[in-house]
């Protein structure tokens, strides 16, 4: 490793992960950037809805700070971010399209973007929509880091005319995850954030089992789901789970299911954090399908892919406890090898040690950053 680097990441959340998936992305990546020695400066905008929410308030992995405008961020943090070896903007921060504006415009010595949200935000982009990215931004940053690989980097520089897209899938923090040893309380569960997208996918692959399977116990763990769902009676629902719960719900669980987005499924190669937590804790997943799936995780070796609520039904009845067991080691074996929070700091710091550093008068040493 070369020098520890000094890296400003300006994210949606790192404090919350309340109705999103970007707080425990954010936080198995910067764990791993800290215990190879790298310092983080993580900027959040306060905003009400996190501010209730607040699972993780005080990291002990990066110093995080808050910002409630944009003025407060260039005056503030102004200095961390000329000073930064890397700055780092996610997708989905509030005023994104500002944001970047004002952040390129202080010079940073490498600016980058990290879409954890990449087919929502090409389709986003190709219906006009610039929310938290404008399209004319994209050659601006010195390498587009992607929730989504294989097809989609081809086309972010093809199209989009990225100056470098490099694929850094969401990971899972392997110190945190694992199996608990509860005794099964589920058959099948499945967390997430409700999503319409997604409904309908659930309803096939979870609530359609319920139905035909009374005698098992199903679960369903997330906020914003509407009251006029009309669940089966033996369809545990559980409100916002926080991060630190997630081991102990996956543990508990004899099969877990993982449901795509419609965005993501037509870009394909975008594996969710969920399918990396709870290979972690050694639960067996049966998921949707999408394009690059097998090669994270190979169907029937790795991963119980169902095209219908009948092969989910098939897997909870018919699957033997040898295979089942088999296919969660599997995939296990996978995720500690090649997705974890440490494995995918490594995979960050050489892209970034890659970029050329931007000709630009440098600031002062970063002294706002503590390890």
């Amino acid at each position: 490793m070369t020098k520890p680097l000094d890296i400003v990441v300006i994210g949606l959340s790192l404090s919350s992960s309340w109705g999103n998936g970007h707080a425990t992305t954010f936080r198995a990546l910067i764990r791993g950037l800290n215990q190879q020695g790298h310092r983080v400066l993580f900027l959040e905008r306060d905003v009400p809805w996190y501010a209730s929410q607040r699972d993780l308030p005080a990291p002990d992995f990066c110093q995080l700070e808050y910002y409630s405008a944009l003025a407060e961020l260039t005056g503030k943090f102004g200095g961390a971010i000329q000073s930064a070896d890397a700055v780092i903007i996610g997708s989905y921060v509030p005023e994104g399209v500002a944001v970047i504006d004002a952040v390129a415009a202080l010079s940073p010595r490498r600016l980058c973007f990290y879409d954890i949200d990449t087919p929502v935000t090409l389709a986003k982009l190709d219906r006009g929509e610039e929310e938290y990215l404008a399209l004319e931004q994209i050659p601006v940053f010195d390498a587009y880091f992607s929730f989504s690989g294989g097809e989609v980097l081809t086309r972010l520089e093809r199209d989009y005319h990225a100056r470098q897209a490099v694929d850094l899938y969401c990971s899972v923090d392997a110190e945190r995850y694992y199996n608990t040893g509860e005794p099964q309380e589920w058959d099948l569960g499945y967390l997430g954030t409700y999503s319409p997208d997604r409904q309908p996918t659930l309803e096939r692959l979870l609530i359609e089992p319920a139905r035909a399977l009374p005698h098992l116990r199903f679960v369903v763990a997330g906020p914003q789901y509407p009251t006029t769902i009309e669940w089966p009676s033996n369809v545990e629902l559980i409100d916002h789970l926080p991060p630190h719960d997630h081991p102990s719900f996956y543990s508990r669980q004899r099969f877990t299911l993982n449901v795509t987005r419609a965005d993501m499924i037509a870009a394909g190669w975008s594996p969710s954090v969920r399918l990396f937590e709870a290979a972690a804790c050694g639960t067996p997943i049966i998921s949707d399908y999408w394009r690059g799936l097998d090669e994270v995780f190979p169907d029937g070796e790795a991963v119980c892919i169902a095209r219908s609520g009948e092969d989910v039904v098939k897997a909870l009845t018919q699957m033997d406890e040898q295979h089942r067991k088999a296919m969660s080691l599997a995939a296990k074996v996978r995720v500690m090898q090649s997705h974890t929070g440490a494995a995918r700091a490594k995979q960050l710091v050489s892209a970034l040690e890659g970029l050329p550093e931007r000709l630009s008068q440098r600031a002062p040493a970063l002294d706002t950053v503590s390890a």
